[in-house]
């Protein structure tokens, strides 16, 4: 079974695309809000009715029924309102996250925890602190969604199929994110040989900016983070071995150690089976630690 804890928009889509993907013939939400899960969870299963897909979606108030769990999304916490940056959320989130996990690690203590919360890698240092859990089986959210974006303006820019594009966006889920145009290309042929370096600057800029823009023009990100985290859960399911960047606790790699971050990894049955070290320029390595020297600091501020 696959729990998604939260059932806002975020986590109903991470259902909705989790379901039409066939990825467990149970999905579970989960919410403290009266009658929202089970709602949610109503109108999901007669889209899947209609579409015929066998996978029943169930709607909860009670933590005890995501026992047996092998995947758990934590989507709950208060989500960014315009003008707010991730890190606004740091105090008002962790909480709610600590509270979370410690029912996941009484109820489902097996599973691979998929934190989704923001400020993303601090609640991604939260989750896997809290959970006692190894590593392998805490990682984050959020580079998927940012490299999501930076493929569509990649997209936007070339004109060529959005098949054909493969992207890599590293670093912090936020301020400090790094888009790669070095590690991205277009069927193999590297991004910096098809656009002037002035563009690339303005991709990388956009990719960094575009999550506030369309907060501010519909009041939340929804349908990209929800398909990210489902196309996660399928590498796990599906034992894909998919290089994805994902937020996960460094021991050792990039220099850096008890800190969470986000950097790609092979993700298969077992959660993250390989993190892979960049040889990143100067300019690529400030920004990352940019990053890392912002989760550093969130994190120092919270009781764990």
């Amino acid at each position: 079974m696959i729990t998604i804890i939260g059932s806002g928009k975020v986590g109903g889509d991470a259902a909705l695309f989790s379901a039409l993907k066939k990825l467990d013939d149970q999905i579970l939400l989960l919410d403290v809000a009266k009658g929202l899960p089970q709602g949610e969870a109503i109108d999901i299963n007669h889209m899947l009715s209609e579409q015929g897909i066998d996978v029943e979606v169930k709607g909860s108030n009670d933590f005890a029924d995501m026992k047996g769990s092998n995947i758990v999304v934590v989507v709950a916490g208060s989500g960014r309102k315009p003008g707010m940056t991730r890190m606004d959320l740091l105090k008002i989130n962790a909480s709610v996250v600590k509270s979370v996990v410690e029912n996941i690690k009484k109820y489902a203590d097996n599973s691979i925890i998929i934190p989704v919360t923001n400020p993303l890698d601090p609640m991604a240092f939260v989750t896997y602190k809290t959970s006692g859990f190894e590593r392998s089986r805490v990682f984050g959210m959020g580079g998927m969604l940012d490299l999501s974006r930076f493929k569509q303006f990649i997209h936007e820019a070339t004109g060529y199929s959005r098949n054909s594009i493969s992207a890599l966006v590293i670093g912090e889920h936020g301020e400090n994110m790094l888009p790669l145009p070095r590690f991205s290309s277009i069927s193999g042929i590297p991004l910096p040989s098809l656009l002037p370096k002035e563009k690339l600057d303005e991709l990388v800029l956009n990719t960094k900016q575009v999550a506030a823009k369309v907060i501010e023009l519909k009041g939340a990100t929804v349908h990209a983070p929800g398909n990210a985290i489902s196309s996660i859960v399928e590498s796990v399911v599906r034992d894909r071995k998919q290089v994805i960047p994902i937020a996960t606790y460094l021991d050792g790699e990039y220099g850096h150690s008890d800190v969470t971050i986000g950097v790609p990894a092979v993700i298969g049955k077992s959660g993250v089976e390989k993190i892979i070290e960049l040889e990143l320029n100067d300019e690529e390595r400030k920004i990352f630690e940019k990053g890392i020297e912002s989760v550093k600091g969130a994190i120092s501020g919270i009781k764990i």
